[in-house]
């Protein structure tokens, strides 16, 4: 039996929500500028009519049923009524290009696809002939799709509507939803998330309904989350991430998602609607960073000075003020004077005054970025996961927050580290297995039951929390011994708002080398306030002086390193920046925004070449993917830029 009791299923856990919190907002959604809200007992009936009109269109149990698209109430709604027909749904990400699409509905056998609007038609249509099994398309948004072919095509809208008039007219066809919802079982597999790909071919995850809700219960709990709370759903609905803390955490605890207008309009939704309770990868607090300190260069002079000052503050004194430690009365008095004047300002610029819990995950985040968070008064917290384990493996309890440890492990959940420093672990959430791929299973389990999970890692003899070195196979060792931590030295130099992203190179090798990624908005910011003229990404991320901005970065994170026993050796000594963005759409990026390391070492070979044969610049022609599909290729000639090694004397004498 599940942690909720009987409710091992979500269709039953949406009944007891229903009984519980049936006038309370379990949807909210901003459309044409105004949010829109549904109750529980609202979206109940709309689930139950939605399920009937599914079931009429011959969506059966076991069968597997697509969503692709951003973060919709019909989609969510998607998979809470196949799931009540206990069908399987499997999430896509809404940016996918059509041959990732196809691979995942070809392998995934889905007979449905549920698509947000015509842009995911298009894409579905585009590669029909490769996906024998799909009897249907039904769709959310209908602008644009008025002249299509009708015979496979169908608006999610008019299934709910015939489904409502189907149960009106026949009572055994309620009976029949009734039925598949008692005979729900914990053991049925509730979903299937793809992995990004980040080392091969997506692989699908299935979890099941019991491990999802004993996964999120267990977190619900240690959060203290409830009805009351309010989530922002814009993560990517094929995230872990995503599915976890808006679906089933939300399901657990009642609250309500509200889902914003689109991707652009994120920022102002999340000030709008005031989430409680928030998540985001490392990338989405670098990018809020970004944004801050660009407008801060914009502020008059007397703000800026405010800025700094406080900040100081902060760094000083936040910690201790957020955890509830002792601070001089003199520290406790300016806080709360630079709270007033510039940190909650800053957090309701941001959408995150109301934020009581916040966690950032998927990937490592720069300690210097999540200082500042805390430091304004955030809560912000780490935990560490994976899909297999339906995202918790750790997390980190209020008052033991510490930015080099990921935590200590999440209720219930069983953490070994291996001979080989491979953290393994067992949960309450772990996943059944990979859909039709038994071999590589088998891979990722050991004989005992434990989840290998790729990453290297130990627990801290002091706090007793893990920390995670980076992945097992990414960490190498330079041609003298000195430990090289690629992941490690990336979100160093992504702490700096010029730099957007950032790829190490180093094991075997005499020294380290980076090639770098200009963030756009920072750095056009930059250009206009200093008269820097340009007419492209290619030609600014080329421009002399974005390469002397961007080496006083570089040598700003050799300086932290030089003060660093295990990485002093690892210090930067070469570095370019590259003449154009990584790309999912071009495979230089998983649709996390992970980065393809291999991928992207063979792809740029010759300028990984360039930075290691002592040459100041290299011609580089690379092919790229326009937004249409269209392909077509970026030449440039990208220099390199030499870096000086800093010595443990002259970081202290920084320091100080």
């Amino acid at each position: 039996m599940a942690r909720g009791g009987s409710y091992d299923t979500f269709p039953k856990l949406l009944l007891r929500n229903t009984a519980q919190f049936g006038t309370r907002p379990a949807f909210r959604h901003k459309d044409l500028g105004i949010w829109q809200s549904w109750t529980w007992a609202e979206v109940a009936e709309i689930i139950r009519s939605y399920a009937a009109g599914l079931h009429r269109l011959g969506l059966r149990p076991g069968e597997t049923i697509a969503v692709v698209g951003s973060n919709r109430p019909k989609l969510y709604w998607t998979m809470m009524a196949a799931q009540t027909l206990r069908a399987i749904p499997v999430p896509v990400y809404s940016d996918a290009v059509a041959d990732e699409l196809a691979f995942v509905l070809a392998h995934a056998e889905a007979t449905v696809v549920a698509a947000q609007d015509q842009e995911q038609v298009d894409k579905v249509l585009s590669v029909s002939d490769r996906l024998p099994q799909l009897n249907r398309i039904i769709y959310d948004e209908p602008r644009g799709i008025d002249g299509y072919d009708r015979g496979r095509l169908i608006a999610i809208g008019d299934i709910i509507n015939d489904g409502r008039a189907a149960l009106a007219a026949d009572p055994a066809l309620g009976e029949r939803i009734d039925e598949s919802i008692r005979a729900g079982n914990g053991s049925d597999i509730a979903v299937i998330l793809y992995t990004s790909g980040t080392t091969g071919a997506p692989k699908g995850v299935m979890l099941s309904a019991r491990g999802c809700i004993d996964a999120a219960t267990d977190t619900t709990r240690f959060d203290k989350l409830t009805d009351k709370d309010v989530v922002l759903a814009y993560l990517p609905l094929a995230w872990a991430g995503d599915h976890y803390v808006s679906y089933a955490q939300g399901m657990v605890a009642g609250f309500c998602m509200a889902c914003p207008e689109s991707s652009n309009t994120i920022e102002q939704d999340r000030h709008e609607i005031g989430p409680t309770f928030y998540l985001a990868p490392p990338r989405g607090f670098e990018a809020m960073l970004t944004r801050l300190m660009v407008r801060m260069e914009d502020a008059a002079p007397i703000k800026r000075r405010l800025f700094a000052y406080f900040l100081d503050v902060a760094r000083r004194y936040g910690e201790q003020v957020l955890t509830g430690r002792p601070v001089p009365l003199s520290g406790r008095l300016l806080y709360a004077l630079g709270g007033w004047l510039v940190y909650e300002p800053l957090k309701n610029v941001l959408g995150l005054s109301q934020v009581r819990v916040a966690y950032t995950g998927g990937e490592a985040i720069g300690p210097d970025l999540f200082a500042f968070y805390r430091a304004i008064g955030l809560n912000l917290k780490q935990l560490y996961g994976q899909t297999e384990a339906f995202l918790y493996v750790t997390c980190q309890p209020d008052g033991e927050i510490y930015p080099d440890t990921v935590g200590p492990p999440a209720p219930n959940v069983d953490i070994r580290i291996a001979e080989s420093g491979e953290v393994q672990f067992r949960s309450p959430g772990m996943f059944l297995g990979y859909f039709k791929d038994q071999a590589k299973t088998a891979e990722a389990m050991t004989s005992d039951g434990y989840v290998r999970t790729g990453d290297a890692g130990f627990f801290d003899e002091k706090t007793g929390h893990l920390k995670i070195i980076d992945r097992a196979k990414d960490v190498g060792r330079l041609a003298d011994g000195t430990m090289f931590a690629p992941k490690y030295l990336e979100n160093k130099l992504k702490f700096y708002p010029n730099i957007k992203e950032a790829i190490t190179f180093g094991d075997s090798r005499e020294f380290v080398c980076a090639m770098l990624n200009i963030d756009p908005v920072a750095v056009a910011n930059w250009a206009e306030r200093n008269n820097v003229a340009y007419g492209s990404y290619q030609e600014l991320a080329g421009h002399p002086l974005v390469y002397d901005m961007v080496a006083k970065d570089v040598a700003a994170v050799n300086r932290s390193l030089a003060g660093e026993t295990v990485l002093a050796g690892a210090q930067i000594r070469r570095f370019l920046i590259l003449h154009k963005e990584l790309d999912a759409d071009d495979g230089e990026l998983t649709r996390t925004q992970k980065v393809r390391r291999r991928f992207i070492a063979e792809r740029y070979a010759s300028l990984v070449t360039a930075l290691y044969n002592g040459a100041h610049d290299a011609d580089i022609s690379t092919e790229v993917t326009f937004e249409d599909g269209r392909k077509g290729t970026i030449a440039a000639r990208v220099k390199i830029r030499d870096m000086q090694i800093v010595g443990p004397a002259e970081s202290l004498g920084r320091a100080a």
